[in-house]
């Protein structure tokens, strides 16, 4: 049974969130708890706080009212812990530990980690940038950015944006060999391949209605998709390109987007961390500043 302290946290963190999938999320609990949470509230209080269907909930009014006086007993207790706590000033000094795919963070997230080191200087940014699937348990990561799908129970995932794939190609290479009209017209061009580094084969390309082509020939390939890009420029070849590396490129009018009509849905941009105890508020913090920053609204 939670304790009634911890069911005024949960109670508060909900009546600010639109269902209580969303409270747990933010609180690295189950729905379940906080449903439980919830319930036994009402059940002391003798009152209905939420107005709930299947999707959304609605604090009432008296859950209104409680919840200003929740918030402001919570707010007391805290300060009385943080008044006492030798150890209050140094919360946001300390190690964070970051894994994030390599192109997303030379090119998004390493800007967004030094607006924060320039804020927080005592913060010590420890940053893994792999392609490969990284073990975030395993390898004690506090905080993760993942490109595509996430359904791992272990984590608390929270989705930011919708990363687009662009098959691009130089403006030169174009005036040589033609545009492709359809997938099909690939298979007469140059192309390029990002290779996995988990497989060593190629990553297929990926287009809508689940449609998928694999390059046979290639004239490059790396599994690095920095220099897949810096390839296509020079004009070796067409490829497919996440939009966070080819956006700047396509408005300079370096890079050029064909077959626009066949792109794939887009994938999802997750950030994540670990299901596991207290939080430590230097890494909510660096988890706050990139939800912010990366979210669209």
């Amino acid at each position: 049974m939670l304790n009634r302290l911890e069911m005024l946290r949960i109670f508060c963190t909900a009546a600010e969130s639109r269902s209580f999938k969303e409270a747990a999320n933010r609180l690295g609990i189950s729905p379940q708890a906080v449903t439980r949470a919830v319930k036994e509230l009402e059940r002391l209080q003798g009152e209905l706080l939420f107005h709930r269907n299947t999707r959304h909930i609605q604090v009432t009014l008296v859950g209104e009212k409680f919840a200003v006086i929740a918030k402001e007993r919570l707010r007391a207790v805290d300060e009385l812990f943080q008044t006492s706590a030798p150890d209050s000033g140094n919360e946001l000094q300390g190690r964070v530990r970051i894994a994030a795919p390599v192109g997303f963070g030379h090119k998004c997230l390493m800007p967004a980690l030094m607006e924060l080191s320039t804020v927080h200087p005592q913060l010590d940014i420890d940053l893994t940038l792999s392609d490969e699937r990284v073990d975030v348990v395993d390898e004690k990561i506090d905080i993760g950015i993942r490109i595509g799908f996430m359904r791992d129970s272990r984590f608390i995932a929270r989705q930011l944006a919708k990363i687009n794939l662009y098959v691009v190609a130089s403006p030169d290479l174009i005036d040589r060999v033609g545009r492709p009209a359809s997938i099909e017209d690939l298979n007469h061009l140059p192309v390029t391949g990002l290779v996995d580094r988990n497989t060593g084969k190629l990553w297929p390309w990926v287009f809508s209605m689940d449609r998928q082509w694999m390059p046979s020939i290639t004239r490059f390939r790396s599994a690095d998709a920095e220099a897949e890009l810096m390839g296509v420029q020079n004009g070796l070849g067409f490829a497919q390109i996440p939009d966070f590396l080819a956006q700047d490129l396509l408005r300079q009018e370096k890079l050029v987007r064909v077959l626009e009509e066949a792109e794939p849905v887009p994938w999802d941009l997750f950030i994540y961390r670990p299901q596991r105890g207290p939080v430590p508020q230097r890494v909510r913090l660096v988890f706050d500043h990139l939800v912010t920053r990366f979210s669209v609204h």
